[in-house]
């Protein structure tokens, strides 16, 4: 508990912050621009009148120094941030204010800033008093000034902040940009370290994110007794029923208000349906922190996606098709896929592993390799190595039965099997396996499934891969195959997207209608 003799409340100073927030700043967005912003009971109650209310009995000065922020998305996090920087810009009483908004990137230390300058423009009161520019705000009756600063900027050491809005810190790449802004305030005399952020997918000590919340965590449980931070979390439990109204409104201060019920109804419904999305909603909506690995499609919705079909019926017709080439002793893959009519489409995969390695997956790992063998799903080479020259003559097979328009592979794990490929003639595509390549279609691949469009023929080694499969997920909600966290071979999987993202890729161009007809001169 806190000394009565340390701090006291100023009741004057917290009501001052409000005022100026709710009679100088207006909305500037949606139906409600142009009108005064009026604080929400708990954006007074819990942010702003214990920022600027509690002080040092001392020193009158601020008592709290860090304020962590942590909420769902759609509660106003922008709106509190930039309501916060202006008061600190234009009211706060400090003579050479720098103050600044950071983020992972540009575009993020953005938001907060540019929603500040639109405030600012709104407000007659506010316009006349400083000079807006691209990326700061000045107010020369004081000298102070409002800048942006993102991690993907060269740091500068040189700054003597007086305040610092950190957004979506979870973003924040490593603890560079934050560990030079909050040495950055040393020679203040009421610095004001302020973190507004959503849940981060990354629990390892080496996030900024993970560290400040733990520690603001700890701070609000009475683990650490730090009287100069103040923790601001709202959040659903991890055990919460994430379908109960009752969690999403414990998560949600802001829910009925900036947040619908319907809205949460749809995305609820979306996240138990979509796996991949679930973590998403548990952690942009409920504020829970989840891992960026989670597990995938069920082997129900995969087996779903099956009914009997000729493959003879595929002999002439077009497809594409993605190569996963495996170290020189385990399994490779290509899979092809055909696109049919009412967007429905046929997978074939194709498996290869050397001898040596199908007996000791076999005996060793109790897996189906020798059965596969027998039953034809799995190509056996000779030897203890991968025989290339073995995948290429069947490769070149497959594209005298079948029109392959184009082959996927990863760049990265190519081999001369690729360079012969090309000379054989068949159009080989490098794929890259970043989030930028991989994610488009892996969301289709996952909406494909969830729409019974695909028929996988009942093939039991992709069937047994499928169910290996770990999804990684980024801070920008892009997903990809994870191979290092994935139980075991994932390659088919990886070969079925990438034959997809060549599909996305062909119809790219058709979208235009000058590819049909090209340019009329008039």
């Amino acid at each position: 508990m806190t000394k009565k003799s340390e701090y006291y409340y100023d009741e004057k100073a917290a009501d001052r912050a409000c005022a100026f927030i709710e009679t100088m700043i207006r909305h500037c967005k949606g139906e409600l621009a142009g009108k005064l912003l009026k604080l929400e009971e708990w954006q007074k109650n819990d942010i702003i009148k214990p920022i600027f209310g509690w002080k040092n009995k001392k020193t009158n000065l601020r008592r709290y120094r860090t304020c962590y922020v942590e909420i769902p998305r759609k509660n106003g996090k922008s709106t509190i941030g930039a309501a916060v920087a202006l008061f600190l810009l234009f009211a706060d009483g400090e003579r050479g204010a720098e103050i600044f908004s950071c983020a992972g990137d540009r575009n993020q230390a953005n938001i907060i800033f540019s929603l500040a300058k639109s405030m600012i423009e709104m407000s007659p009161e506010l316009i006349s008093r400083c000079k807006t520019y691209r990326n700061s705000i000045e107010y020369p009756a004081k000298g102070n000034i409002y800048k942006v600063l993102s991690s993907d900027a060269k740091l500068q050491h040189g700054h003597n902040a007086h305040a610092v809005l950190f957004d979506e810190l979870h973003t924040q790449p490593n603890d560079e940009l934050w560990n030079t802004m909050v040495t950055s305030t040393g020679a203040r005399s009421q610095p004001l370290i302020m973190a507004i952020t959503t849940a981060g997918s990354s629990k390892t000590d080496n996030n900024i994110c993970w560290q400040v919340h733990d520690y603001a965590d700890k701070v609000k449980n009475n683990i650490i007794k730090d009287e100069t931070f103040l923790p601001v979390i709202y959040s659903a439990n991890e055990n919460d029923n994430i379908q109960d109204e009752k969690t999403w409104m414990k998560a949600n201060p802001n829910y009925g208000i900036s947040i619908k019920k319907d809205y949460f109804i749809k995305e609820s419904a979306k996240a138990a349906e979509i796996a991949s999305y679930e973590n998403s909603f548990k952690r942009l909506h409920l504020n829970i922190w989840t891992t960026n690995v989670t597990k995938w499609l069920s082997d129900k919705q995969w087996m779903e996606n099956y009914y009997d079909y000729d493959i003879k019926n595929l002999e002439g017709k077009a497809c594409f098709a993605g190569l996963d080439l495996a170290s020189t002793r385990d399994m490779s893959s290509l899979v092809l896929l055909f696109p049919l009519e009412d967007e429905k489409y046929i997978v074939l995969p194709f498996f290869w592993c050397p001898w040596e390695s199908i007996y000791n997956r076999t005996m060793k790992d109790k897996l189906n390799y020798n059965l596969w063998v027998k039953q034809g799903f799995l190509h056996a080479t000779e030897g203890d190595v991968q025989d290339y020259e073995y995948i290429r003559k069947t490769i070149n097979e497959l594209n005298e039965k079948y029109n392959i328009k184009v082959i996927g592979y990863d760049r990265w794990n190519s081999s001369s099997l690729v360079i012969n490929l090309l000379g054989d003639g068949l159009t080989m595509s490098p794929f890259g396996q970043g989030w930028a390549s991989m994610s488009a279609p892996t969301k289709e691949l996952e909406k494909m499934v969830l729409r019974k469009q695909i028929n996988h023929l009942n093939n039991p080694i992709l069937r047994w891969q499928m169910s290996n499969v770990s999804l990684r997920t980024d801070p920008s909600e892009n997903i990809k195959v994870d191979k290092a966290r994935s139980t075991e071979k994932v390659d088919g999987v990886v070969s079925l997207v990438m034959a997809i993202g060549e599909k996305l890729t062909d119809e790219a161009p058709g979208e235009s209608v000058y590819n049909d007809r090209g340019l009329l001169i008039i």
